[in-house]
């Protein structure tokens, strides 16, 4: 099993409201996992968000919290809802109506990695699932939420910004008719999940960086989004997805020459998120 359910970065100054997640960038692979799949130890690494975690691992410098998976996403996807069992996968899980991320094999314990290739030669007892669910899913997420009720006690508003990757071919597919490939997507479920000025200005800082920024497309979103983005309650979720290709060598699942390089240029763009967190009555608030 996976060592730990997350890890969790605390800044020593919290001036901020943003709350800086990677939930997809867990790369703690067991032998008693391995073991059990169908893959390779370079293979079931295709669907991580490989490295996520170490480009957003200066938030705390800004005064906002970090936390990043622990288990991989091949084991436990942080990104599903618990009850996303895929019936194909699990024994004794009946079929709850269509869902298209449980069809296509990426449950809350997935099926597949990248490109549909199989993770187990055969099914997973339904204990399994909710023993995986109970040890990391959970401490996970209700980590999240503490961290997300501290902020809007502190603060009065709370702003997760939920970090992905996306496969440089997704992009690629998604992009028609001339239009300039995004580097970086930027996720609100169309203005669900947070308010147009919270995105408005998180876009803006990942275009003043240089970046070719999108919205919504191809990558709305997912759980995470959907479940903590309420704009109303003063607690909104963003999902920012970046091009793989920028700072990785996807076929090797090793950082590319431009890593470092990437890494310092987000370091500004981090900087620029943590203010939107920040408030006139912080150090009140602090108290």
């Amino acid at each position: 099993m996976p060592k730990a359910a997350y890890h969790l970065h605390h800044p020593e100054g919290h001036t901020s409201c943003v709350v800086f997640a990677s939930p997809h960038s867990g790369r703690d692979y067991p032998w008693s996992f391995l073991r059990r799949t169908e893959l390779d130890e370079h293979a079931i690494r295709s669907s991580e968000d490989a490295y996520v975690d170490r480009l957003f691992e200066a938030a705390p410098q800004f005064g906002a919290p970090f936390l990043r998976a622990g288990a991989p996403r091949a084991f436990i996807d942080y990104n599903r809802a618990s009850d996303e069992l895929d019936p194909a996968l699990i024994e004794g899980v009946r079929r709850m109506g269509h869902n298209p991320r449980v069809a296509s094999g990426l449950g809350v314990v997935p099926r597949v990695v990248a490109n549909g290739r199989a993770i187990y030669r055969g099914k997973l007892p339904l204990a399994e699932a909710e023993r995986r669910i109970a040890l990391y899913w959970r401490p996970y997420h209700e980590q999240l939420q503490k961290l997300l009720d501290t902020a809007r006690t502190r603060f009065g508003e709370a702003i997760l910004v939920d970090c992905h990757s996306m496969p440089h071919e997704a992009v690629e597919n998604a992009t028609r008719g001339g239009a300039k490939r995004p580097q970086i997507v930027i996720g609100d479920r169309f203005g669900a999940s947070a308010s147009a000025e919270i995105s408005d200005r998180i876009e803006a800082a990942f275009a003043a960086a240089g970046l070719e920024v999108a919205r919504n497309t191809p990558f709305a979103g997912a759980y995470i989004t959907q479940h903590y983005g309420c704009p109303s309650r003063r607690q909104h979720a963003i999902q920012i997805e970046i091009d793989r290709a920028i700072y990785l060598d996807e076929a090797r699942v090793r950082p590319n020459a431009n890593f470092h390089a990437f890494r310092r240029l987000l370091r500004g763009v981090i900087a620029e998120i943590a203010v939107i967190g920040q408030r006139d009555d912080q150090p009140l608030a602090a108290e």
